[in-house]
């Protein structure tokens, strides 16, 4: 018989928080869950330090890393990726144009001269760039990689594991959870369409019975939706192990997230996001801006495939960011940032071992009227 999370990272409550912020994964870590450092955009250089942090400060709690080797990325004919120089001729003026001239239409000011974005925003998806941060994660000690696009390549599930790390991956149809099963994982993400980021059409209620009765006995997390304790305890009636959570920690006190982008998320509703392919040529679910409803209109460009559509937008995308705390609130209008419709639930900024807490409250709530008979009117 599989373990269970709980076993199997020796955690208190099956809770994974999924975080580019490091003070996050740690926070999580120490109140009885498992944060999971998104790695996506930081350099080798620049993961060793997080990574570095982290485990000086995580006091042997267990933690993750989630890399991105994703299926679909533009290869030649023999399936190699290329370069950052060919990928970047292949990317339309037409659609850096179109992206520029948003920013220009809102005021949003220019980028200084000697910006440099041109090779990171090109190979940061790119499986030649996540080798490079794995071989950064394996000098380390976390308790579980996840690949979060995509099956993970063989030789890279079998080279973590013999390292003793567990392995994860995200699965938003059936048939993705089943090649992950295949490739030899131990622990599958059944991400619904809820959830913030690359996700598919499948809501998280529907998907994660089938997912948990397809890859029995892989142990399946619920992701998609969930940030209280009695979504959580749902998820794992209807057979998940545990839940694996983004949006709520996007607006905790340890997160790094911009106050304008933090302000946004708490105001908005859950009608406020939408699936896009205009941030990665992928659709990804995101908060609803100008920025976004521009490139989604029926006359503008088509987004293009992962990568070149980021390639397309990033220096437009930086000129936003860059600009939130300047004159004028064009900026402030187009920001926009991954968000699960989980956002409609959060309502404050919070300390993350209070969020971790107020799960674990409500999940034994849940939990306790469901034996009662069911929830009282």
């Amino acid at each position: 018989m599989a373990l269970k999370p709980k076993e199997m990272f020796g955690i208190e409550f099956p809770l994974f928080a999924f975080s580019h912020c490091r003070d996050v994964v740690v926070a999580v870590s120490k109140a009885g869950g498992i944060g999971v450092f998104g790695a996506l955009h930081y350099t080798p250089e620049q993961l060793r330090e997080e990574l570095r942090w982290i485990e000086a400060h995580v006091d042997g709690r267990p933690y993750g890393v989630d890399l991105v080797m994703p299926e679909k990325f533009v290869r030649d004919e023999g399936r190699r990726e290329f370069g950052a120089g060919e990928l970047w001729a292949m990317v339309p003026e037409g659609h850096v144009r179109f992206a520029a001239e948003l920013c220009d239409r809102y005021g949003v000011p220019s980028l200084r001269e000697g910006v440099e974005l041109r090779d990171t925003a090109a190979l940061a998806w790119s499986e030649q760039v996540a080798r490079q941060q794995l071989e950064v994660a394996l000098e380390f000690s976390p308790a579980l990689l996840v690949n979060a696009l995509g099956v993970p390549p063989a030789d890279v599930v079998a080279r973590v594991q013999a390292k003793g790390i567990r392995v994860g991956a995200l699965a938003g149809r059936v048939r993705h959870a089943l090649k992950q099963k295949e490739a030899g994982v131990d622990l599958i993400i059944a991400n619904g369409h809820e959830a913030a980021g690359h996700t598919g059409e499948i809501t998280t209620m529907v998907l994660v019975p089938q997912v948990v009765e397809a890859v029995k006995p892989v142990p399946v997390l619920a992701a998609g939706g969930i940030a209280t304790g009695r979504q959580m305890a749902a998820a794992m009636v209807l057979g998940a192990q545990g839940a694996w959570t983004g949006s709520v920690w996007l607006t905790s006190a340890e997160s790094e997230l911009d106050p304008v982008v933090r302000d946004k998320l708490i105001a908005a509703s859950s009608e406020q996001t939408a699936r896009t392919r205009c941030i990665t040529g992928k659709p990804a679910r995101h908060l609803v801006t100008p920025y976004t409803q521009a490139w989604d209109a029926a006359d503008t460009p088509d987004p293009l495939p992962m990568p070149l559509q980021t390639m397309a937008t990033t220096a437009a995308l930086t000129r936003i960011s860059r600009a939130l705390h300047a004159e004028g609130d064009g900026a402030r209008q187009l920001v926009t940032s991954p968000a699960g419709q989980a956002i409609g639930l959060i309502h404050q900024v919070r300390p993350c071992r209070h969020i971790v807490q107020e799960f674990r409250e409500s999940f034994a709530d849940a939990v306790a009227q469901i034996a009662d008979g069911g929830f009282a009117s």
